[in-house]
């Protein structure tokens, strides 16, 4: 099969994203596959084609929300190239520019499109509206959400049922939604692959000690990532639990507010504010703590905790649809309401050590069935629906019609 994957970002860019992008493209190529990339150049005002990784870079003007770039909707120059590829199915992963590019070369081209929404973009318009208009942009998101989620594709992809609620609750979607949760590279994360020359110098350099007990986030430091939740859980901790440590893993706009915060509640020397880690790393960081924990309600699937149970680390996760389905209670971790809960659990990691090895096996565990090889053959299935419903366009229609005729005659 020859699979084009459309995408806003990509590597060597890193997010959540681009590593579910990253890693279906190789699980997929491992299955024997032909994958393309077509996504925005973040680097130049140039085209782009890496030959090697068949991954073709669109210009864009910067749009100031993080490093994206608004390309344009129907790149002439990128057309030639991309219909000698002669794709059997394209792949969607965003609603902007090059999502509305994937929608019209494969409308063009009588080319199947499935969707894959990875954003619930109603808990971002803050960003955009700084406050003001927020119910009617909030209806204005929805609508064109829906329109390009259901109008505009053959199948759609959504990783969790609380996305799938969204389009059929909320939405009233009609088509079939298929429910995949976002795969990993499992063994990536794994303890034993991490080096430990890298981990002894991690541990020095953020001042980890043996005894201390590390609670790790991983992700933007943004408004929507809950993150001062997570500051005052600590802030009420660490008089009772000296050896209580956090590491924050990450970039983003509320970085230096969030850091004043921790200053503010006396966390300074407990709370530690990684900034942005290379891609490759990642595990390190992972392997550095004793305990995931996360406050969002915004995520769609929350890869960072299959990535965390991965390296066999219980996650502490507010009771939101994202996570119930991955975190269960006294299994992998624990599912929290509020910030007594959320302290519980975590005291009960600190003070039975029966449980918290327990966790961490069943973190481990729990972390294989998210295998990138399972989740690449689940998309591969649905690419075969899709396919199945493409109609002839009318060159075959054509074809078709000289055929019939050439077999009369004879």
């Amino acid at each position: 099969m020859r699979i084009g994957i459309f995408t806003e970002t990509y590597s060597p860019y890193i997010s959540g994203l681009v590593t579910s992008e990253v890693m279906l493209k190789k699980a997929l190529e491992k299955l024997g596959h032909k994958v393309y990339v077509v996504t925005a150049n973040l680097e130049s005002f140039h085209y782009q084609y890496e030959e090697e990784e068949r991954v073709l870079k669109i210009p864009g003007i910067p749009t100031g929300i993080y490093d994206s770039r608004l390309t344009s909707i129907y790149p002439i120059k990128a057309i030639n190239m991309i219909k000698s590829w002669n794709l059997d199915v394209i792949h969607s992963q965003t609603e902007f520019a090059i999502g509305s590019f994937a929608r019209l070369f494969a409308k063009q081209y009588n080319i199947p499109i499935v969707h894959t929404y990875h954003t619930m973009y109603e808990d971002y318009v803050h960003y955009i509206t700084k406050g003001h208009f927020s119910k009617s942009s909030k209806k204005l998101v929805g609508y064109l959400t829906k329109f390009y989620c259901d109008k505009t594709i053959t199948e759609l992809i959504v990783p969790t049922k609380k996305a799938y609620d969204l389009f059929k609750e909320k939405y009233s979607v009609k088509r079939n939604i298929h429910i995949i949760p976002t795969g990993i590279e499992i063994d990536r994360f794994y303890r034993e692959n991490t080096g430990s020359k890298k981990l002894s110098s991690l541990k020095k350099k953020y001042n980890i000690k043996k005894n201390d007990f590390v609670l790790v986030f991983v992700g933007r430091i943004a408004e929507e990532k809950n993150v001062p939740f997570i500051i005052d859980v600590m802030s009420q901790m660490i008089s009772t639990y000296h050896s209580l440590k956090m590491l924050i893993i990450g970039d983003g706009p509320d970085k230096e507010n969030y850091e004043k915060y921790s200053k503010s509640k006396g966390c300074d020397k407990n709370i530690v504010f990684t900034g942005k880690v290379p891609w490759d790393e990642i595990p390190l960081y992972y392997a550095l703590g004793s305990a995931f924990i996360s406050a969002s309600t915004t995520e769609t699937q929350g890869l960072t905790i299959i990535e965390a149970m991965a390296s066999s680390l219980p996650a502490v996760t507010i009771d939101d649809e994202s996570f119930s389905g991955t975190v269960i209670d006294e299994l992998n971790g624990f599912l929290f309401k509020d910030e007594k809960e959320c302290i519980k659990a975590i005291e009960r990691l600190i003070n039975d050590k029966e449980l918290y090895k327990r966790l961490c096996n069943g973190a481990r565990n729990s972390a294989d069935s998210h295998s990138s090889k399972y989740f690449a053959q689940r998309v591969i299935d649905v690419y075969e629906i899709a396919i199945s419903k493409r109609k002839p366009g009318y060159k075959e229609k054509i074809k078709d019609f000289i055929s019939k005729v050439v077999s009369w005659k004879d």
